[in-house]
């Protein structure tokens, strides 16, 4: 449906709406924002007779004071904002079809039509870094980072101002969380630091890799911070919204309480890493600082970042190994030929929604629901990576699982999501309400309308947020070995049949950067000389 221009609205005469607790210029605003002659949604035209001819009769009982700009009851506008959101991030994003079949050229092509049609839209995080990971998949460094950066820059832009505009919670309240900016979050912008350095090395600027691993450590440090932030704002958002009628009945109720229980509890169980500490980021820090030492603070560095890592991958012999080295440098001792294979393999979790009826019952209401996001861990996946050289066989070893690192951020987010959520059912279904009591006083047939269509909006708008960044890997494994005297390595994906031969470049520390999306797809195979 697309709403006119003629639409436009003014402040109302008066909102009897007590429930929503929304400030009238604050409603304004939003409506405002909304009824554009661009904004659409997937719903049917065939809603685009009805819903006008309500509004033509609903907007004769209203008396609007001198000056306004159109007669429009705020009633209706209700359910003008209840069209906007009607698509999720699933359901736009094709580029996941392309990237389950490693057709990295299909996935790039979409990415890069979704990253420039975002602009600096509420959006254009997300599909920026889409877009960078598959840049970097196609090995175009140069291109990914500058992705990269500018998904950085909007992150820093949300960061720095903190707080998200009022309007925007409100119009989020009467339509959901989807409509608000994908700001990233902590994990993101410690991947865009991982990755960023990841392609400097690729293009052999190891100088400016090591400002990027920085920058991924100092996140990680900020991140504690942040979600200690976070999670003081969550709770007032929390306490907000259990001042509002319903929400605090409705989370306590028994069967509601239990149906979230049991659907949240597999992600509940998944042990967590320590707060925001991306395992694989810390190695390759300690691998980086290892190989390219100016001195004896860097090897310190390297040396402390090894032991962290192998904390959270304590069974990892090829960790194990590192510290060996570093110990032997230590005494003078110089790092022997060498040849790593880091791993990445997978998918990451999506976002999938739950549709649940939420316990508060209104007359004349016929539907209330609220979508809740739920977690989808990705199979189909290599579960290690096979490296053959001199006739012995070698398998790749976890560093840092993804899901994991995703699922505790979920966690993180997920009380205030729960009561926001059924905050906005009951917003919504308190507009509905309000709609269809104030067309069946007018006429019987027209509120049986009025419910036929804010039944029809309330089920479209109720969505979930499921953006989350889908081309990040499952897990992240790594294998060392001497490098043999013919400089040929095989890599061998257990299952499958797939076998690929590489020949190693000149290096006395080599890394081959080998990548699987699906247990069908390539392996994407490339190299960087480290020392």
């Amino acid at each position: 449906m697309v709403w006119q221009r003629n639409h436009r609205v003014a402040a109302p005469a008066s909102c009897e709406y007590d429930i929503l607790q929304i400030r009238e210029s604050d409603f304004v605003t939003s409506a405002n924002q909304q009824y554009r002659p661009e904004k659409s949604c997937g719903l049917s035209a065939a809603f685009d007779r009805p819903l006008l001819s309500l509004l033509r009769a609903l907007s004769r009982t209203v008396r609007l004071p001198a000056g306004a700009l159109v007669n429009l009851p705020c009633s209706v506008l209700l359910l003008g904002i209840l069209a906007s959101g009607c698509t999720t991030y699933r359901q736009q994003n094709r580029i996941l079809d392309y990237w389950a079949r490693g057709d990295i050229a299909g996935a790039q092509r979409e990415a890069a039509q979704k990253s420039a049609s975002a602009g600096s839209g509420k959006d254009a995080v997300i599909w920026r870094l889409e877009h960078a990971t598959i840049l970097r998949s196609a090995s175009k460094y140069e291109e990914s980072n500058r992705e990269f950066d500018a998904a950085d820059a909007e992150m820093n832009r949300y960061a720095e101002g903190a707080k998200v505009k009022l309007g925007r919670e409100t119009l989020a309240l009467l339509s959901n969380q989807a409509m608000l900016p994908y700001e990233g979050r902590p994990y993101d912008r410690i991947m865009v630091s991982t990755y960023e350095a990841l392609n400097e090395l690729a293009m052999g600027r190891p100088d400016r890799a090591r400002v990027n691993l920085i920058r991924a450590y100092q996140r990680q440090q900020e991140a504690v911070q942040l979600n200690q932030r976070r999670i003081e704002r969550a709770k007032q958002e929390i306490a907000e919204a259990r001042q509002r009628e319903g929400v605090a009945q409705a989370e306590a109720d028994p069967q509601f309480k239990g149906r979230l229980d049991s659907i949240y509890a597999p992600v509940r169980n998944l042990q967590p890493y320590a707060d925001y500490v991306n395992p694989f980021t810390v190695y390759l820090d300690g691998l980086f600082f290892m190989t390219q030492a100016a001195d004896g603070s860097d090897l310190e560095r390297a040396r402390k970042s090894f032991e962290r890592a192998l904390a959270f991958a304590p069974d990892n012999p090829y960790i194990r190994a590192d510290l060996e080295a570093i110990e032997n440098l230590f005494r003078g001792k110089p790092l022997p030929p060498t040849t790593y294979v880091i791993f990445e393999t997978g998918r990451a979790p999506v976002r999938d929604q739950i549709r649940i009826d939420v316990p508060i019952l209104f007359t004349r209401v016929s539907y209330i629901g609220a979508a809740f996001p739920v977690l989808e861990f990705q199979g189909d996946y290599l579960a290690h990576l096979e490296v053959s050289a001199q006739g012995k066989t070698q398998r790749t070893a976890l560093v840092s699982s993804m899901d994991r690192i995703i699922a505790q951020d979920f966690n993180n987010e997920l009380p205030a999501i729960i009561t926001k959520t059924i905050a906005a059912a009951i917003a919504k279904g308190a507009a509905a309400y309000a709609i269809n009591t104030a067309a069946g006083r007018q006429d019987e047939a027209l509120g049986l309308l009025a419910q036929f269509l804010t039944a029809a909006f309330q089920a479209a708008v109720n969505i979930a947020d499921l953006r989350t960044w889908t081309t990040l890997p499952k897990e992240f494994h790594v294998c060392r070995l001497p490098t043999p005297p013919d400089r040929r390595i095989e890599l061998i994906a257990p299952g499958t049949g797939q076998k690929v031969s590489v020949d190693l470049i000149d290096g006395t520390i080599n890394l081959v950067y080998v990548k699987s999306i699906t247990t069908a797809s390539p392996l994407l195979v490339s190299q960087v000389k480290l020392k």
